[in-house]
C-alpha cells in the first residue's frame, strides 16, 4: 500500500496514523500503566551527575569519568545517596575535587538540585572520587559499569 504525504504540510498524516493503528496486533501491556520507563532510579541518577561533571568541567576529565550510585535509599521525606565517580589518574582526581573541594561541592550541588526537582524529593547527595587507572581499557572494568562488549 502506497500512502501519499505531505510531511511538511501535515497532510496525509492522520490517514497514516490511523492505518499504523489498525494493522498493529493487540498485545498485553509490557509495564505498569504508570510506568514511565524500564530503568531504575540509580540510572536516572548517574547521568545527572555525569551530565554535570561534562557540564562543569570542559577539557578531557569527562570522557574519563564513569559514575556508579553505590547507596540509594528512599525515606519518607529524603532520599540518601551515595556515588563515586571513576577517573582514569590521579591528576583527574585533583581536577575533579578542585581546590579545598571547591569543584567538587559545586558539581554536587548542581547535580543534587536536578535530582531533586527529578523525584521531587530532598536529597542527601554524597560523591566520591575514586581512580581506576585505564579503566576505559579494561574490558572487566567495562563489564563492571555494565557496557556489553559482545
Amino acid at each position: 500500500e502506497v500512502l501519499p504525504v505531505a510531511a511538511l504540510h501535515g497532510a496525509g498524516i492522520a490517514y497514516i496514523a490511523e492505518r499504523v493503528e489498525a494493522l498493529l496486533p493487540d498485545s498485553p501491556p509490557y509495564f505498569e500503566e504508570d510506568a514511565l520507563t524500564d530503568r531504575p532510579a540509580r540510572f536516572f541518577v548517574s547521568e545527572i551527575i555525569r551530565e554535570k561533571v561534562f557540564l562543569y568541567y570542559q577539557k578531557e576529565v569527562p570522557y574519563a569519568t564513569e559514575v556508579v550510585v553505590q547507596e540509594f535509599k528512599e525515606e519518607e521525606e529524603l532520599i540518601r545517596i551515595s556515588a563515586n565517580i571513576y577517573v582514569e589518574r590521579e591528576s583527574q582526581k585533583g581536577i575533579l575535587i578542585g581546590h579545598k573541594g571547591a569543584a567538587i561541592k559545586k558539581l554536587g550541588t548542581m547535580a543534587r538540585q536536578d535530582i531533586e526537582r527529578f523525584f521531587e524529593k530532598k536529597v542527601f547527595l554524597q560523591l566520591f572520587v575514586k581512580v581506576e587507572k585505564e579503566w576505559r581499557s579494561s574490558d572487566r572494568m567495562l563489564r563492571n559499569f555494565g557496557y556489553k562488549l559482545d
